[in-house]
This record gives C-alpha cells, sequence and structure tokens, in this order.
C-alpha cells in the first residue's frame, strides 16, 4: 500500500523520501516574496506570477481529466515559462531553481491522484505545531508520543464527524455507548 504512495512536500530535505512531489503553494509563494526594486522587474514578476497561476489552474483542471495529450502539452507550456529570462536576475534565478525541480512539480502528470499542494497535511498538523509553540514542547520521548497519539486521534476523530470524547470513553470504558475501532471509521470512509 504505502509502496505507492507519494509524499508532497515544501521541498524540506526531510522530505525528500521515495517518490515524491512539490507542493505548488509553496512553489508561486516564492515568486510572489519577490519586491521588485523598479517597473520593468515589476512588470515581470507580474506577468510570472499570472503565468504560473494560470499553469497551476491548468493542472487542476487535467486532474479532472487526465490525458497523454494533454500531460505532453503541459510539459512543453511548463519548459516555456520555467525556462524564459525576464531580465530580472532574481526573477530569472527563481525560474531556473522551479525549472530544475520539474519531474517534482509535475509528478500530478502521472499521478493525477495525489494533490497540487499540502495545505491538508499542514492542517493536520497545524495543532501539533500549535500545542508545542505554546507548552513548550515536551520533557520526555513518552511525553512527545502520548501528545502524538492523542492529537493525531483527535484528529481523526473530528475528520471523520465522531466525538473524541465519545470514542476515548469508549476505550476507557466511561461512556456506556460501545464505539467501533477507528479503522473500521476510516475503511468506510474510503469506500
Amino acid at each position: 500500500m504505502l509502496r505507492d504512495a507519494v509524499v508532497v512536500s515544501d521541498d524540506a530535505g526531510q522530505f525528500r523520501v521515495g517518490a515524491h512531489a512539490l507542493c505548488w503553494v509553496h512553489a508561486k509563494r516564492l515568486v510572489h516574496k519577490l519586491v521588485p526594486a523598479n517597473d520593468k522587474p515589476r512588470s515581470a514578476n507580474e506577468v510570472a506570477k499570472r503565468t504560473i497561476w494560470w499553469f497551476h489552474r491548468s493542472l487542476k483542471e487535467y486532474k479532472l481529466a487526465p490525458s497523454p495529450q494533454q500531460a505532453k502539452m503541459l510539459r512543453a507550456r511548463f519548459d516555456r515559462i520555467f525556462s524564459r529570462r525576464t531580465g530580472y536576475s532574481t526573477l530569472d534565478s527563481l525560474l531556473r531553481r522551479l525549472f530544475r525541480n520539474k519531474d517534482d512539480l509535475l509528478r500530478v502528470l502521472d499521478r493525477p491522484d495525489i494533490p497540487l499542494n499540502t495545505n491538508a497535511s499542514e492542517n493536520d498538523i497545524r495543532t501539533f505545531v500549535t500545542k508545542r509553540k505554546i507548552s513548550g514542547g515536551t520533557v520526555s520521548d513518552k511525553g512527545r508520543d502520548a501528545r502524538d497519539v492523542i492529537l493525531g486521534l483527535a484528529k481523526t476523530c473530528m475528520k471523520l464527524k465522531l466525538s473524541f470524547y465519545h470514542y476515548i470513553g469508549a476505550r476507557l470504558g466511561i461512556d456506556t455507548q460501545p464505539i467501533p475501532p477507528l479503522a473500521n471509521f476510516v475503511a468506510s470512509a474510503r469506500a
């Protein structure tokens, strides 16, 4: 099952494992962060942003109705967008960097089932990050593992529209209404 998994990331090194794809939101954000000093670079940056957004929309459409012809056309369009030179050296350097990541940015052409961004997974871990920032972390590895398990169960229950408190109560024998294992809910949600 995990052999076919694709890790979609923001290009952080720790996520470069197995089959890998890059998040388009993070890629586009790099261009949006540029602050051109005068009109010519500002214009080049605006054109690049619009072109990349247009390309991203085309990838979303491709996911809905993938075809080999469309994939070939999108690869050619990617080459034109990310290999062009604008005269704005910072933007040109960024476009070259994104072009070097072509395989990971276009992984969706071979695997239309994967997401184009990391929004869902980042939302899943936001609770962990917020808790860690507030509490300053855990004292021990066992504490970290316990926190991760409880937060993971809470997030899974929330996604399945199941009361976390009733679930925990059922597991501890406090809640009189039995609740099946989460694996049963996850399996039926996928079906």
